[in-house]
């Protein structure tokens, strides 16, 4: 038996009678694991949700809370997500390179999180850049943001990288933590109380499973050792999946990325650029580009270094890269093709028993 007020839980809604509320756990293709009263279940789609979803963001993601008709006997049927107060998002290119997408899609990576952990090692491969990047898609999530750099113990000081990360983004907590040692592991208690929820985001091999082995207690994900080419840890984790800690928290453990694609991110860049922003008004005209019109008040601090000109560039790079989704986003899909997708995803889930009731 589950409580599932402890994965967080809140009946937002009238459950009708038929139906049993849960929790995501596991995707795994088209199978789901799900934390119900009735313990940990697996799940698949009802027939018609394929049908009713307007695209694939509609579909339950690890973090969801969702209704479903349970049987004790097989593969419970999902028929509805319940509305998220929280997700992550990334674009999906669909495996094609920048200059040969035709259409760009939303990728939910998780949902129903309180804290998104980014985590970014110490050693030579640290990113701030990578790490901005991360923050502003973060700041459109609902969740709240907190830069984990780890591997303290492969670095001799770590205390300069320390103040480079904090200083470029003065109003994110920043931790730096060793698992293996347990060095600053206590500073994320705050954040690892009953009944929360957090995703570990950053790239492979910086460290996901090593911080979850040791927040559980156990070596619960296999961890691999670092290369020594480009000093990087092995790809480990597969999918994406919950685990609830010792301490009541929730983990929301995902693969790592090679590349996090903007999708959405007006808000995000706006929050995670004020600091650039509030030029704007300072420029003499309303309209003005920031290349050579007289009067603007960005060149005048990038010139007298109030602006710094990475942190321009910064900006620069992840407005043009928004727009540029923007425009793909908006590409229309032919009926055909979708109509096709939803008839595959329909047999596979008749396959596995998804039309039984």
């Amino acid at each position: 038996m589950i409580d599932l007020k402890t994965y967080g839980y809140t009946e937002i809604e009238a459950i009708p009678d038929e139906l049993l509320p849960g929790r995501v756990i596991e995707l795994q293709r088209e199978r789901l694991t799900v934390a119900t009263e009735h313990g940990e279940i697996t799940a698949v789609l009802k027939g018609t949700f394929y049908h009713s979803a307007e695209s694939r963001v509609d579909f339950p993601c690890v973090g969801d809370f969702v209704l479903l008709h349970y049987n004790e006997n097989g593969d419970s049927l999902i028929v509805k997500v319940l509305p998220r107060r929280s997700k992550f998002s990334r674009a999906d290119y669909s495996g094609h390179a920048v200059g040969y997408v035709k259409t760009i899609r939303e990728q939910i990576v998780a949902t129903n999180f309180d804290y998104v952990f980014i985590l970014s090692s110490l050693n030579w491969d640290l990113n701030v850049s990578r790490i901005v990047r991360y923050l502003t898609q973060a700041r459109k999530s609902s969740g709240q943001p907190v830069v984990i750099l780890t591997k303290t113990d492969l670095v001799e000081d770590y205390n300069s990288a320390l103040r480079e990360v904090t200083q470029s983004i003065p109003d994110v907590p920043v931790h730096a933590i060793c698992s293996h040692t347990g060095a600053g592991l206590n500073e994320l208690n705050p954040y690892l109380m009953p009944g929360k929820t957090v995703v570990f985001l950053g790239m492979s091999g910086v460290g996901k499973s090593s911080l979850l082995n040791a927040l559980m207690g156990q070596d619960l994900m296999k961890v691999q050792a670092i290369r020594e080419d480009d000093s990087r840890g092995r790809h480990t984790t597969t999918h994406r999946q919950l685990f609830m800690l010792p301490s009541g928290a929730m983990v929301i453990d995902t693969p790592g990325m090679r590349e996090l694609g903007l999708f959405e991110a007006d808000e995000g860049i706006r929050a995670s650029f004020t600091d650039v922003e509030e030029w704007f008004l300072k420029c003499r005209f309303k309209d003005c580009r920031h290349q050579t019109e007289p009067g603007c008040a960005v060149l005048a601090a990038l010139a007298d270094g109030s602006l710094p000109l990475e942190r321009w560039k910064q900006y620069i790079a992840q407005q043009h890269e928004n727009k540029y989704v923007q425009g793909k986003t908006s590409y229309p899909i032919h009926k055909r093709a979708r109509n096709k997708r939803i008839t595959t995803q329909s047999k596979q889930t008749k396959r596995n028993g998804g039309w039984k009731k």
